[in-house]
């Protein structure tokens, strides 16, 4: 593949750069502009949502036609990690999980009626979404299979829901939710995708789950099904379809949290050269130090490489390629990437790292989740496994 950014690209990219640092890193130093759960909190968050949207950079990951710039995945790579160069940046682009996710995969499945009714909305910052998967044990987790939770007919044209749910990103601020639940005992195709709006009765949260944090708007939380009624008309894709429907969200999902994740490693170690470069100790600074050379040496590397990941499976997304082996990579050296950084530039700076004085144990905090999140890193490894398994030599591949 040819790495080079067409020239709207990278304008883009490059006014995306500017506005962070203008108008969105200069908040973190103000612990007014925080919320109660060390995220960005509502005022600024709208104000910045405004500027945004005057500056003409509004949900790039979106078609023209509905208020969007209308980037591939490799578009959304360039931009995605010039956003998340601050901490608040992502959602304030409306680029953040899980609505990104959301957005994605309505955009690519849904009926024009349903693309009207529940993507709309996110697309405009009018509401919050997030994606009913995960369960308590012996529920479904990584493998979807698993899945407790049935959606089972009721009546001619509508479906009833009973189930638990947790670890529900975003849910105590969403509005539209889209749920996956079992409506047959088919490995295959017993899975079935649904929206469900926050007012409709027969659910409720049952707790916000209280996490190591930072947290994303809305918190994750335990989720109770004893009844939703859902009409017919809010199922997504065929009934059956709730597997593949996942299959397609996660994909670019699981990439664009790699996306923003080198974002935050590459401002990791911006603070860190910053300080070193300026940190005088025994006679020597700590940047002409080899030991700290040689840190910075090293995340500079990896962050290199993980961009290619990213970039190589960006590209196979956006061919209409799967890209399993290369999202997985991807996300497991990004993830490992993100974790080191960070350990590495509160390292290099010493007790000012630890405290709140940069955004590092914010970013610690947050790094921690990455190795979780959509897959942990050990399934990720088995997917590789048995990738290679199946392929031997043809594991690696140009492509033609």
């Amino acid at each position: 593949m040819d790495f080079t950014l067409s020239p709207d690209i990278d304008d883009l990219r490059l006014r995306v750069r500017a506005f962070v640092a203008e108008h969105i890193v200069p908040l973190e130093s103000d612990r007014s502009n925080y919320d109660a759960h060390d995220n960005i909190a509502p005022e600024p968050l709208a104000r910045m949502r405004a500027e945004v949207k005057k500056a003409g950079l509004w949900s790039p990951q979106m078609p023209k036609e509905r208020g969007g710039l209308g980037l591939d995945q490799v578009g959304m790579a360039a931009l995605y990690e010039e956003m998340n160069r601050s901490i608040f940046g992502p959602v304030c682009f409306n680029c953040a999980a899980p609505d990104d996710g959301n957005m994605y995969i309505l955009n690519r499945i849904g009926t024009e009626a349903q693309k009207t009714k529940w993507l709309q909305p996110i697309i405009d910052g009018d509401v919050r979404s997030a994606f009913v998967m995960t369960e308590p044990s012996p529920g479904s987790g990584s493998d979807p299979g698993m899945m407790l939770t049935k959606a089972e007919p009721h009546g001619n044209d509508a479906w009833k829901v009973s189930g638990t749910k947790w670890f529900i990103t975003g849910a105590e601020e969403a509005t539209h939710f889209i749920l996956m639940a079992r409506t047959s005992d088919d490995p295959r195709k017993g899975l079935s995708a649904f929206m469900f709006h926050k007012d409709q009765p027969g659910w409720r949260i049952v707790r916000r789950i209280p996490i190591m944090g930072p947290e994303e708007h809305g918190g994750h939380c335990e989720i109770e099904f004893d009844g939703l009624e859902i009409k017919d008309e809010d199922r997504l894709m065929e009934v059956g379809d709730g597997l593949k429907l996942t299959q397609i969200r996660l994909g670019t999902a699981r990439l664009t949290h790699c996306m923003r994740w080198l974002g935050l490693a590459k401002r990791s170690m911006e603070i860190a050269i910053d300080y070193a470069e300026t940190r005088e100790g025994f006679g020597i600074k700590l940047a002409d130090r080899e030991s700290v050379q040689t840190m910075l040496g090293e995340l500079a590397y990896n962050i290199e490489i993980g961009r290619l990941l990213v970039m190589k499976a960006a590209w196979k997304l956006a061919a209409g390629d799967f890209a399993r082996k290369e999202v997985s990579m991807a996300k497991i050296h990004v993830a490992d990437t993100l974790h080191a950084a960070v350990d590495t530039a509160i390292q290099i700076n010493g007790a000012r790292g630890y405290s709140q004085d940069t955004p590092l144990e914010w970013i610690y905090r947050y790094a921690r989740q990455a190795k979780l999140v959509d897959g942990a890193s050990e399934v990720h490894k088995m997917v590789l496994a048995r990738f290679y398994q199946k392929e031997r030599s043809d594991f690696w591949t140009w492509g033609v």
